[in-house]
């Protein structure tokens, strides 16, 4: 980890994390007497809070060119539901006439008890379409019908946060164009082929300075989005609405509602919301 002195906060705590999970199963099984690194301690992560207002989500949804995933993020925004819980969902989860998805205690989180969630309009026609088209085995699958793995997803919003940054200023062909002439030199004019270095051709050069230039400059330009900040995003507009806390906190099936307070802590930040809700208590 010293080797690699860019590493974010949040990436050299999964890297400690990793390490010292290996070392207490080797102890574990008995290949280790003890663990090297077991009072490592591990930093930190740091906390994103991604969200994302209506016209960002729009913006995002015009940017979708594939129905498939159109279908994942719409139902998503519209439930608040866990990534984990739209990529597994499956027909036999369904309870069309309550408009809602159940999932057993034995595969809900926690496994303490089913995990329901419900389904708004734009979600419940979704569902019905979706089950129509696959009405065994998982409900959201990919555009060649494989079902939706979660780094797929990321992909896919990575790739919608190049499209952004096409439409940026920064993102213009001319600036691309010059950046592109500047990383070609920075690249290895080699690849790997059978274990020998072979050429790489100026078409594959331009290609790959491409990829970075646009990765870069999403990076710097473009927040990352992703299922889970729009599950964030539900939960904040929920909460800014006036719903209360104990019923924001079932939705999302949070089996302690303390969990809200702790991660959506950040409204306290927003003046203007509280001011109204300090109205609202008193009647004014």
């Amino acid at each position: 980890m010293d080797s690699y002195p860019d590493l974010s906060r949040t990436s050299r705590r999964n890297y400690i994390c990793s390490v010292k999970r290996c070392c207490k199963w080797a102890v574990k099984q008995g290949h280790l007497d003890a663990s090297p690194v077991e009072h490592l301690e591990a930093p930190g992560a740091d906390h994103r809070e991604t969200m994302l207002t209506v016209e960002e989500y729009e913006q995002l949804l015009e940017l979708v060119r594939d129905q498939s995933l159109r279908d994942l993020i719409v139902v998503t925004w519209e439930t608040g539901c866990r990534p984990q819980e739209s990529l597994r969902v499956e027909a036999r989860h369904l309870d069309l006439k309550n408009r809602r998805w159940v999932f057993p205690k034995s595969e809900a989180k926690g496994k303490k008890k089913p995990r329901v969630i419900y389904l708004p309009e734009a979600a419940i026609e979704i569902t019905r379409r979706r089950f129509e088209q696959f009405p065994t085995g998982r409900l959201f699958r990919n555009s060649q019908g494989n079902r939706w793995t979660k780094d797929a997803v990321n992909c896919a919003f990575d790739r919608l946060r190049v499209r952004m940054v096409q439409k940026l200023e920064v993102g213009q062909p001319e600036n691309v164009k010059r950046l592109i002439a500047e990383m070609i030199p920075q690249l290895d004019p080699h690849r790997m082929v059978d274990g020998k270095p072979v050429p790489k051709t100026k078409e594959k050069l331009r290609e790959e300075a491409r990829r970075k230039v646009l990765a870069k400059l999403a990076s710097e330009h473009v927040p990352r989005d992703s299922l889970y900040a729009l599950r964030h995003t539900w939960a904040t507009r929920a909460l800014q609405t006036g719903l209360d806390g104990l019923t924001v906190a079932i939705l999302m099936g949070h089996s302690d509602p303390s969990t809200l307070a702790r991660v959506y802590q950040h409204l306290s930040h927003q003046p203007e919301h509280l001011l109204q809700q300090a109205q609202r208590a008193t009647g004014g």
